[in-house]
């Protein structure tokens, strides 16, 4: 299951209810103002360090650096363009948004 979280973690809690029920093997794209989870100082910084085992987190690269956020990166998730968010959606057979 590809997850999409759009959420920026200072203001929603949408990414916390989805890391409650990622399960292993899924993934996590994070777009728009949910990139700022994908950051180092984020306040899920730490959460989706300990979930990098199970889940694989992917970021909006466009998202990313119309935020000035690339170089803040964490190094557990990939950033991809819109042809790699399209390539996800089409490797999971099931997609849910968190609002």
């Amino acid at each position: 299951m590809l997850h999409i979280v759009n959420k920026s973690p200072h203001q929603a809690r949408s990414l916390e209810s989805c890391l409650r029920m990622v399960l292993p093997g899924h993934a996590v794209l994070l777009i728009e103002d949910g990139i700022y989870a994908a950051t180092t100082g984020s306040p899920v910084e730490a959460r989706l360090r300990e979930a990098g085992a199970q889940v694989r987190f992917y970021a909006l690269k466009p998202d990313m650096e119309a935020r000035g956020m690339t170089s803040r990166a964490l190094d557990n998730v990939t950033l991809v363009d819109y042809g790699g968010f399209v390539d996800l959606v089409a490797e999971h057979s099931t997609s849910n948004s968190w609002l």
